[in-house]
């Protein structure tokens, strides 16, 4: 791979990943300063919104101070690529730690959580939003925890929301309200602290399975919180009130989780090597005075660790759905992204979101003269395919009406899993799994919202794309399937005027044949509304 050898004043020594906005490099001032250097993407930089966004995201992200954050040393929003230098933090990030070292005990998440809420407080008192805060995006420096990537995802959203109407967050950590496409303030933030709090004791506060699972449950279903320890309930319970207005202040998080009583840290054990940062690089901060919890910090990364508690049952009220197990894979080499969110209508179509499920944005409900007439219908069959998947009833959300919007009307959503049989007699399975998320109503911008729910699928923070997006028309359908194969699955999609639906395939196959057998389920699942019995 051909590196550039300067970007601004910064000699490139290595690339360290690449995500939603662009490439991130690990560079050297002239002075022999260590940053990493975020280049945007030709067709980002080619969006003259999007550099307005990044200028103005820059100058807040300049002014942010706090222990916790990672400090923007260099932006050049005027550059032919907008690239933004943060300082370079050592360390692992939140997520490889607990990987390696497994959950924390009740010191160390009230140390993690008092420092998280010291860089919430810094980074929204500068007017900022991170809307991404996870595991991934915070690193475990010796000195303490540092965000990373706040400020900068606002451009990207903005430009995303200009496009196609989809916003950025991360399923499992994502607000209600983001999940809903409503206005994101401050509390987005808090709600996600309280997710990385569960996630660090061991524990998933919305279960396991799809980012679509995910989501729904964030919005309909209580957390679980049995991986926390009983002191640190209660302050998690509220982080995660479906209420924005109901959940703390960071400010009042610093006082639940950092009062002087607080209890005091283990000795630390043998230093962690250093690592690099996550590819969604910083976006942030000068370092200013803050408050106790920032000298515990690089305890928290070196502190022991307990065993998780056991994950309870899910809750009930989400009728039919069990959760899937997600296997833990490497994925063939291929191209990085980060999570983009991309689901439904504002309102709530639950479909993820990673890096990034969005959510399309309404824009004024509009008169019904101007949507499409509603011809067709999904239906959710036993089998598909001439009987060559069956329904995997274990498997399945029931379906879900969604608000009027600017941009859909009458619209359910759907969901369902198949799996081959034994038992198909006229089409022989092309794949082992089917997966299908859809919904069907009356849609001014089918073909975005077809786009969304496949991004929407692809989403795991760190995709490897080995067949990028390509639109095929198979003979003898009417309609453009957009398919692409991201990780261990292929994933195809189409958009009409009353049905959107993305489907993925495992294990991966080529994109025609996963286009040819998309079409057949088409043909399974989306039928004349006058045909109905």
């Amino acid at each position: 791979m051909d590196l550039p050898e300067r970007i601004g004043d910064y000699a490139v020594e290595r690339e360290l990943g690449a995500g939603g906005m662009g490439t991130v490099y690990l560079a050297r001032s002239r002075g022999g300063r260590t940053v990493a250097v975020k280049v945007a993407r030709p067709e980002l930089a080619a969006d003259p919104h999007f550099r307005a966004r990044f200028r103005a995201e820059v100058d807040a992200a300049r002014r942010v101070g706090g222990f916790h954050t990672a400090q923007v040393v260099d932006a050049d929003p005027e550059a032919a690529a907008p690239w933004l230098a943060t300082a370079y933090i050592a360390g692992p990030t939140l997520s490889g730690l607990l990987a390696e070292r497994g959950p924390m005990d009740e010191a160390r998440l009230r140390l993690l959580g008092a420092a998280l809420a010291e860089a919430l407080q810094a980074i929204h008192d500068c007017g900022l939003i991170h809307r991404d805060l996870k595991p991934g995006n915070i690193i475990m420096a010796d000195d303490g925890p540092r965000v990373l990537d706040f400020g900068i995802a606002r451009a990207l959203e903005s430009t995303r929301l200009t496009s196609t109407g989809a916003a950025f967050g991360t399923p499992g950590f994502l607000a209600p309200e983001q999940a809903q496409g409503l206005e994101v303030g401050g509390a987005a933030d808090v709600f996600a602290l309280g997710a990385v709090l569960v996630a660090a004791a061991g524990g998933h506060p919305f279960g396991e399975g799809t980012p679509m699972v995910l989501m729904y449950r964030a919005v309909h279903e209580p957390p679980d919180l049995s991986a926390l320890p009983e002191g640190v309930r209660p302050v998690v319970a509220a982080c995660l009130a479906k209420d924005p207005a109901q959940r703390p202040t960071p400010k009042r998080l610093l006082d639940l989780l950092a009062p002087d009583n607080a209890p005091e840290p283990a000795p630390a054990t043998a230093a962690h090597p250093p690592t690099q940062p996550s590819p969604a690089v910083p976006s942030a901060p000068t370092p200013t005075a803050g408050s106790a919890a920032a000298s515990t910090g690089g305890d928290i990364a070196h502190a022991a660790t307990v065993a998780a508690a056991p994950r309870a049952e899910s809750p009930p009220g989400f009728p039919q759905q069990a959760t899937p197990s997600r296997e833990t894979k490497t994925a063939p080499p291929g191209k990085k992204r980060t999570a983009l969110l991309a689901a439904g209508v504002a309102g709530a179509l639950i479909v993820l979101g990673g890096a990034g499920y969005g959510i399309y944005a309404s824009g004024g409900l509009g008169s019904d003269e101007s949507f499409p007439k509603a011809t067709h219908e999904l239906v959710i069959p036993e089998s598909i395919v001439g009987g060559a998947y069956g329904w995997d009833i274990e498997n399945r959300l029931p379906p879900d009406p969604q608000p009027d919007s600017g941009s859909q009307r009458d619209a359910t959503h759907f969901s369902a899993d198949y799996t081959v049989t034994s038992t198909g007699t006229d089409n022989a399975a092309a794949f082992r799994t089917v997966q299908v998320y859809g919904s069907s109503g009356r849609y001014k911008n089918p073909e975005g919202r077809r786009d969304a729910l496949v991004e929407a699928m692809t989403v795991t923070g760190s995709e490897t794309v080995s067949d990028p997006p390509r639109t095929i028309r198979v003979p003898g359908s009417d309609v453009d399937f957009r398919c692409e194969t991201v990780d261990q699955k292929t994933v195809c999609g189409w958009g009409d005027d009353n049905t959107t639906v993305a489907i993925a395939f495992t294990p991966t196959g080529s994109l025609e044949l996963a286009a040819a057998e998309t079409r057949k389920i088409r043909d399974d699942i989306r039928r004349p509304i006058a045909q109905r019995p």
